[in-house]
Order: structure tokens, then sequence, then C-alpha cells
């Protein structure tokens, strides 16, 4: 076999995609409000962060997850993705009319974050500032945006991504699924290779462990011993708020 074709069986050369999760309900909570779901055969992963007391943010997260969990993948990604979408709109309704119904129309709602991949192929599906990181080449990049006011302030101008960390507001969110009439999903696309490792995960995470220390977790080769260890970090500081991990990792896979 020439080197070209090698180069280029190396290329088509299929991925797996392994993954590991964990979730806890923290050092101070007393009820998880996160949800999560990993469905490596379907080339789907989520998490979702519930809010509005500790009642009802449960339940919002969890009609999520569960909805999610009850799709049928189709073969052609664009036709995923748009179910995915048409799925999160739905739930966005159902949320409502729950609130409206059995909370005298208070406010409950979920941060979302969904990973899609097909092929070498990845899409992010998000609402809120649960977050999709990727480590590649020893290097941590965030493939979403965090919808929050903190993080206009940034863009802005007007703090910088150091003080977000701290800053009093930083809980405070732009967008949610089942907060207003009208769901809005951000959606972004990338390519995927070999040996890309995948974060998702819910806010109380990254508010405890900074990047370096979340590249350096992913760099290990076991996922369930990634998703184990990114916890146990938080918990070891306090976890003052839910923890949810979800890690994707792509391993060669065999040739058909």
């Amino acid at each position: 076999m020439s080197n070209a074709e090698d180069t280029d069986r190396t290329f088509r050369r299929p991925i797996e995609w392994r993954s590991g999760t964990r979730t806890d309900v923290g050092a101070v909570r007393s009820v998880n409000e996160d949800a999560l779901i990993a469905l490596p055969q379907a080339g789907l992963w989520a998490v979702a962060d519930g809010m509005g007391g500790h009642e009802v943010g449960d339940v919002a997260s969890r009609m999520i997850i569960e909805s999610l969990s009850q799709l049928e993948p189709f073969e052609r990604l664009s036709d995923f993705v748009d179910q995915v979408e048409e799925t999160v709109l739905d739930v966005n309704r159902q949320i409502l009319d729950y609130a409206d119904v059995m909370l005298d129309n208070a406010t409950m709602g979920s941060t979302l974050v969904a990973l899609l991949i097909r092929g070498r192929v990845g899409v992010c599906l998000w609402a809120g500032d649960s977050r999709l990181y990727r480590l590649r080449n020893h290097q941590l990049t965030q493939l979403s945006r965090d919808h929050s006011h903190v993080q206009e302030l940034v863009e802005m101008g007007v703090i910088t991504p150091e003080e977000a960390i701290n800053h009093p507001h930083s809980n405070v969110i732009t967008r949610a699924v089942g907060v207003e009439e009208d769901a809005f999903v951000d959606i972004t696309v990338f390519n995927t290779q070999i040996g890309d490792t995948f974060l998702l995960c819910s806010d109380g995470l990254y508010n405890t462990v900074n990047d370096n220390e979340i590249a350096s977790v992913l760099n290990k080769r076991d996922t369930q011993q990634m998703a184990e260890e990114l916890v146990s970090i938080s918990l070891a500081r306090g976890a003052p708020d839910n923890v949810s991990v979800v890690v994707v990792k792509g391993e060669p896979g065999k040739f058909s």
C-alpha cells in the first residue's frame, strides 16, 4: 500500500465514541436539579441544569432529558439535529404548561447542552450556561458560549474574563428552556477526529474547577475515570452547587 493510500485509509478510519458520566448533588444542596444522558450508540449526549427551586428545577431538567432519551436517531445528522431542536421546543411548551397548572405560573426551567456526532462531524445545541468543551492535542477549547449576564458584560468589555469568575451576578442566565414562550437554542458545527475528548458539564463544575485542571484530567484515557475525578475535585472544594459531567472520547474504531 502506498503512503497516500495509507493516509487516506487512516483518515477514513471510523471513530468509536466512548463516554463516562457522573452527577452529584454537591456538598450544600439537598436536591440534585441536574440531569444527564449518554447514548454513544445514538451519538447523543446531554446535560441539563434545572432552575426554579428545589421543588421544580429537577422536574424541568428531567423532562428535557427523558424526552431526548426517547428519540430515534436519524442516519443523516441534519435530520437528527432538527429532531433534537423540535424536541426541545416541544419540551419548552410542556414545562410552561406544567408551571401554569401545577405552580400557579411560577417560573421553572433548565439550561441544556447537547452533543450530537455522526462520523467526523459534531454539533452542539445549547441554551443557558451549561458548557461543551473539547480537548484536542492537549488544548482545551470551549465550544459553547454562555447565555449569561456576565458573558454579555465580558463581550462588551465591561469586565474581564478573570473578573467574571467571581462576579456577584454569575448565576444570572439570559436563556433557558421552559422560561419564555419562544425557546431559542444556539447551534454550532465542528469537525471531530480520533483522540478528541469532549466535556459537557453544568456550571457546578467549572465554577470550582479551572480550565487548566479540566485539561489535565481530560488528558487521561478512561472516560469514566475522568468523569469521577472532575466531580471529586469539585466536591473536595465544597461544591456549593450540583455537579454533572459527561466525558466523550474518540477512539480508533474497526473497519467494517
